[in-house]
């Protein structure tokens, strides 16, 4: 068939099939946008998931949304080298500069943008060319204590009552949450706390990985009031079959139900793997209807594809230890496993593998679903150790 008419290649314009089964997600995020821009209290969401589940395209889903809405959106991905700060401050003072703009909220903002000038002042990051483009003198004894856990809040609220007074509610929209460091997520959930308290219209859309859920769960007594914590996971049988066929049938081409199966099978039903076997899959058909021989064919493109790009970039952040460490883990099958486990498979006490634990969650490779257990953040990882590294090896760098 046809590769130019690939409906399932990146970019072709059909819906991506990280929104199929996803309305209610969109729908409950699109309440709470107008509930906040109403002036009515509503929760944050903080989405979770694995890797490949769709939750970056959702957020930018929320983002369109929240636009449409009337909405200033803050968009910013985490970073596990960046500190939340470095991040923030570029936008909020664009933000601030178009604050100034409307009239009514003009001194507010001026205001703002002072406040955020003395914020900047009393970090220790420099942010290149920011500090020099504000040109303004900072406010003394606002927000610039240098303990972000109290000026952030401060510095949030002044920003909320100018996007009061210009009648233009904010949403920050923050992807690969869980890489912000314990205490900038706590500084963060109380300055979206005392947003909250005063009704300001500031809210947050965020997307991280499960360990997310125990960072809130660390951070301050009322994170879980603040937010809402929809896991998204891998898409129903029905759901994933549509995200294939329809996209097909609009180029009048048909997937035989053995073929769908395979795919279904073989994916496991997540999102991001789907649209790489429909993709492949659609390359190797010769003709409608699609063919369970066509999925096969696929699927050897498909793991090299993916072998090379998605897992190996992973792959290649890790250290001879954590490669070693993820080995064991993948060697005990899918799915959870003790951490016990994984230290007998390498032969060393369960408390020497603290550390490199540790790191592989701080990378986002392994989180821990409960005391003890252990499982890959990114699916079919297991399956690509196994290819990689066809030994466990020894434990010696």
């Amino acid at each position: 068939m046809d590769r130019i008419s690939n409906p399932f290649a990146p970019g072709a314009g059909n819906p991506p099939p990280e929104l199929a089964g996803r309305s209610h997600l969109l729908e409950e995020a699109h309440i709470a946008l107008a509930r906040i821009k109403s002036g009515k209290p509503a929760q944050g969401i903080i989405l979770t998931g694995l890797r490949g589940v769709g939750k970056t395209v959702l957020l930018t889903e929320i983002g369109h949304i929240a636009q449409q809405q009337g909405y200033e959106a803050i968009s910013l991905e985490a970073h596990e080298a960046k500190p939340l700060a470095e991040l923030l401050v570029p936008s909020l003072r664009e933000l601030l500069y178009q604050l100034s703009r409307i009239e009514g909220a003009k001194q507010l903002a001026a205001r703002g943008l002072r406040v955020l000038r003395g914020f900047l002042s009393s970090i220790t990051i420099n942010i290149e060319g920011v500090t020099f483009g504000l040109g303004v003198e900072p406010e003394t004894g606002t927000a610039d204590s240098g303990d972000l856990e109290a000026d952030l809040p401060r510095l949030f609220e002044v920003i909320g009552e100018a996007a009061k007074a210009a009648d233009k509610p904010i949403v920050l929209l923050i992807d690969e949450i869980q890489y912000l460091q314990s205490q900038e997520f706590s500084a963060l959930i109380m300055a979206l706390h005392r947003i909250n308290q005063r009704q300001l219209p500031i809210t947050m859309i965020a997307a991280g990985l499960p360990q997310t859920l125990a960072l809130a769960g660390n951070s301050k007594s009322y994170a879980e009031r603040l937010f809402k914590y929809p896991m998204v996971g891998e898409l129903q049988k029905e759901d994933a079959a549509l995200a294939l066929t329809l996209p097909a049938r609009q180029e009048g081409v048909e997937f035989s139900s053995e073929a769908i199966d395979l795919i279904l099978e073989t994916t496991r039903r997540y999102p991001y793997f789907l649209q790489q076997w429909g993709h492949d899959t659609w390359n190797a058909a010769a003709a409608s209807p699609i063919r369970k021989q066509d999925v096969e064919v696929a699927t050897v493109v498909a793991i090299s594809e993916l072998d090379q790009s998605f897992f190996k970039v992973r792959f290649d952040r890790c250290t001879p230890s954590e490669k070693r460490y993820m080995r064991a883990l993948a060697d005990l099958g899918p799915g959870t496993q003790r951490s016990g486990e994984v230290a007998e498979k390498l032969k060393v006490k369960v408390t020497s593998l603290g550390p490199v634990r540790n790191g592989l969650i701080r990378k986002g490779m392994i989180y821990s679903p409960a005391h003890g257990d252990t499982a890959f953040t990114v699916p079919l990882f297991d399956e690509f150790m196994m290819r990689v590294m066809p030994q466990i090896g020894d434990n010696r760098e």
